[in-house]
């Protein structure tokens, strides 16, 4: 596979600026609302953000320096003199209305009315959550650092959590969890690109952390150099914690009336059919077949 490599002191802020949201994506969006000392509320997103610990519940942004003539936003003045904000999360729904607050309006204007977005009052912090968010945190200010003091610096916002609210339609009814499927998240990609978290483009991938992980060095090498086989496939069934034994494959033959003396390509054309089914320890077993034959 060809590369193209990049110095990043060679590059201008724009281009490397483009290079790293382009590569790292996507990116969830924090919907910062944070109060002015006037006791305006300001809200701007920030897709240099995620969740850095959970105990304690630590969250960080970032937050760009802007030009010479503006170079702190107004989410930073507000921080400064007003160490509390809300991260709201941006779903489907309010992804048009998010964007309307990324305008460089004047200081002390209220996006909120800007972008038609409803001010909710939070229980232990000043600045207003959005109403409209399916899940808010509110915070308070833990840290702030200062990367660097160019104009493609940023400052880095280290918050943390006191109160988390969720709407009851984006949770499940069994546990204190979020469904993706009904939160619909957007997330940030390069350039003018988003992304919704929805349908299709949600799936499940479940790997144990025990340590008995088969691993791609534990699989035979005829395995481990498929004709048929992906990268992601092999990664399936290596993260099985045994492999088969010839007693298991023979009985599974048997069951399934397969013949055990199938071709090596056979077989892992049938381990490519019992993966699409989610069926890992099955497929494990079919590319086995030829080790049993010995």
């Amino acid at each position: 596979m060809p590369f193209e490599s990049f110095l990043p002191y060679k590059l201008n802020g724009k281009d490397l600026h483009q290079l790293i949201i382009g590569g790292v994506t996507p990116r969830p969006i924090a919907l910062v609302s944070s109060i002015s000392k006037n006791g305006i509320a300001n809200l701007a997103p920030y897709s240099f953000f995620n969740a850095i610990s959970s105990k304690p519940p630590i969250l960080a942004f970032a937050i760009s320096r802007g030009p010479e003539s503006r170079p702190n936003k107004d989410t930073l003045i507000n921080l400064e003199s007003n160490p509390e904000c809300v991260i709201n999360i941006v779903d489907d729904k309010i992804a048009r209305q998010m964007s309307l607050c990324s305008v460089a309006y004047q200081y002390e204007a209220s996006e909120f009315k800007k972008a038609g977005l409803t001010e909710l009052c939070s229980d232990l912090i000043t600045p207003p959550r959005v109403k409209e968010s399916p899940v808010q945190f509110e915070c308070t200010v833990k840290d702030i650092l200062e990367l660097g003091k160019r104009s493609e610096s940023a400052n880095l916002v280290l918050c943390d959590v006191v109160k988390i609210h969720i709407n009851k339609e984006v949770m499940t009814t069994d546990k204190p969890r979020i469904d993706p499927w009904s939160l619909r998240a957007v997330g940030r990609l390069g350039r003018s690109y988003y992304v919704s978290v929805e349908g299709d483009n949600i799936f499940e991938m479940y790997q144990p952390v025990s340590p008995d992980c088969i691993g791609f060095d534990g699989l035979p090498a005829s395995v481990r150099h498929s004709p048929v086989l992906t990268g992601s496939e092999l990664a399936t069934l290596a993260s099985c914690c045994l492999l088969p034994d010839k007693n298991a494959v023979l009985s599974f033959c048997k069951r399934e009336n397969i013949t055990n003396d199938l071709a090596l390509e056979e077989c892992h054309l049938l381990a490519k059919r019992f993966l699409s089914d989610n069926n890992k320890q099955d497929a494990l077993i079919c590319v086995m077949i030829p080790e049993a034959q010995e």
